[in-house]
């Protein structure tokens, strides 16, 4: 049987404070990095882990096994929505390039629909004024792409959050300017099965004294 090594706590002890003070050296670092990326805000931020969640990330180890699905394909967008015999004849004939080869789409890769591979959120924008014009999901099937979900009444916008669909319209009523519309249409739209179905819609109006627009004039 073994004798207690006395000096044994004592290193215990070292090697742990040493641990401390690399995890808050480190902490520090990320923190003045992420202060020096110049970013816009929390737009700019991932989702906040809970302590249960860090735990797991911080003991994951990467290895050559992990899933392809793990890092989104990138999609020639353009060329998808070109492609597609869904998309109105309108979209696909406005569909240019603003400058050089820069084309006005927005692409977002996320789960929507419960597929092994990411879904494919595409929006189509004028260029001069980024007024979206077609918005599409595309979910994987086999070796292609196939569209299960298209909205071309301008304006309109896709986003992904927290699993769904969201769809933003804006609302022009007579004379808005295209720069500031009366209100909008935001419709969440969850995956049941094989379709998205309607979960719930919401309806904001504008007010019409910020933004540039002027209160209409009283009585003195």
């Amino acid at each position: 049987m073994r004798g207690l090594d006395p000096e044994a706590p004592r290193a215990r002890g070292v090697r742990k404070a040493v641990i401390t003070a690399a995890a808050v050296l480190a902490a520090l670092g990320l923190s003045v990095s992420a202060c020096g990326t110049g970013g816009t805000g929390a737009r700019d931020e991932g989702p906040a882990l809970s302590d249960s969640a860090a735990g797991s990330a911080r003991d994951a180890v990467p290895s050559a096994s992990a899933p392809a699905s793990a890092t989104p394909d990138r999609v020639d967008a353009v060329r998808l929505v070109k492609a597609d015999p869904g998309v109105s004849t309108a979209v696909k004939r406005d569909l240019k390039p603003c400058v050089g080869d820069e084309y006005p789409v927005d692409v977002s890769y996320g789960n929507l629909t419960g597929g092994s591979r990411a879904d494919v959120v595409i929006n189509v924008m004028t260029c001069g004024d980024a007024v979206g014009v077609g918005s599409y999901v595309y979910r994987e099937e086999g070796d292609e792409y196939k569209n299960v979900f298209r909205a071309e009444e301008p304006p309109v916008y896709a986003e992904i959050d927290r699993g769904d669909l969201v769809i933003t319209q804006q609302v022009y009523e007579k004379n808005d300017s295209v720069t500031y519309p009366s209100g909008e249409e935001v419709i969440t739209y969850h995956w049941t099965a094989t379709r998205f179905t309607e979960r719930a819609r919401t309806h904001n109006d504008y007010s019409k004294v910020v933004g540039g627009e002027s209160a209409a004039p009283t009585d003195q």
